[in-house]
């Protein structure tokens, strides 16, 4: 019978990543470790050399069949120790009575779970970067282009397209740098025995160990019980959840600023795309809600991971289970979401007309704060400038009127200011601060730190 696929990581949310989570992978790993292992000991003269070379041979998935490791899990419930049986009988001569010879089967699984979450993390950087390249890329492009901020979701003061996109650069930016940090604690693998104390392995543990990190490109842990301690993983776990946020965080923006009352920026949407089935005139911002909807799945496997730290004595077994899941599912959705965000930021489209419309919505209320200082700077007092303009405002929302109108109706405003400096001073592309030298700072920063 074919195998029927249940979870959307294996076809609506599959990328290139998850081939680092296939049970060929992740067999392929295990007996990668064991064949390093077959060769320190054959390099410290614990076995002859054409043992190591045969199970070196032999260590991978032309000769270990996935199926025949999996038939004889069925028989015994151990996966590991079915990949070592499997091993062994494909190994010509005495060989096969060496696989394995002094580790237990955690400094098999977790030295292959350090170079499964080593790749993965590195993938994840290089989609990072694509993701990193396109928002410098629109920051640059719109770092001139004037728009509302707001607070509360109400109009606040102006602001810059370049400053919204160029505050979302420097967070992915900050994500790059906690990969590097994660990947350099979560890059050590052991092989010290049952409960770590290396007795299995005689007086040449700590040797061993050392070695065989150094052929696997990883660490060596200065000291272990059974396991890798999960603080490790935790981190690596909550590192892909705290990117997830900020993807979502930027979708969630990007369907805002498409809602038909705002209209000033939307994600793209083909010729042929379908936003409704009911109803033909919807654009529904689906990619970036899809977006919104994954990242709570990585925040949730947060907490297993956390969980995971807490285990029996020198080890249980309660940390396996979850994370067969959590691994798999929170890089391959994040990857997923990193390479949807970017598709969505090549194909952005801006309303430039509505930007400028939604800009002047107030009137000139969101220049009021400009006003109050001007207004201290011409000898009214601070919180009577502040009551003046308020009340100013509210004219101006229930009139429909411009706010340097009204003003200019207010004999004690009509002395200090003349016409034209009121039109001066409720010109919005004037009240931007440094908002275009913060973004070249930024822009300068990023592209040399990245080579951009």
């Amino acid at each position: 019978m074919d195998h029927k696929f249940i979870h959307p990581i294996e076809t609506r949310y599959r990328t290139g990543i998850a081939t680092l989570f296939t049970e060929e992978k992740k067999l392929e790993n295990w007996m990668k470790v064991e064949a390093a292992l077959a060769q320190v000991h054959a390099d410290l003269g614990n076995f002859p050399e054409k043992i190591a070379q045969e199970i070196t041979k032999k260590a991978n998935i032309n000769y270990v069949k996935l199926e025949r490791v999996k038939e004889i899990d069925l028989e015994i419930h151990h996966d590991l120790m079915a990949m070592v049986k499997a091993l062994s009988e494909q190994c010509e001569g005495d060989a096969g009575k060496y696989v394995h010879l002094g580790a237990t089967s955690y400094d098999i699984e977790d030295t292959a779970t350090a170079l499964q979450l080593k790749e993965a993390l590195l993938h994840i950087k290089e989609s990072l970067m694509d993701l990193l390249a396109e928002l410098i890329k629109i920051t640059e492009e719109k770092k001139k282009l004037v728009c509302i901020g707001r607070t509360h979701g109400q109009h606040a003061v102006p602001t810059t397209y370049g400053m919204r996109f160029g505050v979302w650069a420097y967070e992915i930016d900050r994500h790059l740098d906690r990969i590097s940090e994660v990947l350099d604690r979560i890059s050590f693998g052991k092989m010290s025995g049952a409960v770590g104390t290396m007795a299995s392995f005689d007086d040449k543990g700590i040797q061993i160990q050392k070695k065989l990190m150094k052929t696997l490109n990883l660490n060596p842990v200065l000291i272990a019980n059974q396991i890798i301690q999960r603080d490790r993983h935790a981190e690596v776990i909550l590192v892909t959840a705290l990117i997830g946020q900020s993807l979502a965080k930027i979708a969630r923006e990007n369907r805002v600023l498409q809602r038909n009352e705002i209209a000033e920026m939307f994600e793209p949407f083909k010729k042929d795309q379908v936003g409704s089935s009911t109803m033909p005139h919807k654009r529904n911002p689906h990619k970036s809600e899809r977006i919104c909807s994954l990242a709570r799945i990585l925040k949730s496997n947060v907490i297993p991971a956390l969980d995971n730290i807490i285990l029996e004595d020198e080890r249980d077994i309660t940390n396996s289970a979850s994370e067969r899941i959590i691994f798999a599912e929170n890089f391959i959705l994040l990857d997923y979401m990193i390479n949807q965000l970017t598709q969505n930021l090549r194909g952005i489209e801006f309303n430039e007309d509505n930007i400028e419309e939604n800009l002047n919505l107030t009137k000139g209320a969101c220049l009021t704060e400009k006003a109050m200082i001007k207004l201290v700077n011409k000898g009214i007092g601070r919180q009577e400038g502040h009551e003046i303009l308020r009340q100013a405002a509210i004219k101006a929302r229930n009139e429909n009127r411009f706010m340097k109108d009204i003003l200019f109706e207010n004999e004690q405003i009509k002395k200090l200011f003349s016409k034209k400096e009121l039109e001066e001073l409720f010109n919005p592309y004037n009240y931007i601060g440094k908002a275009l030298e913060q973004t070249e700072n930024l822009l300068k920063n990023l592209k040399e730190k990245h080579k951009l």
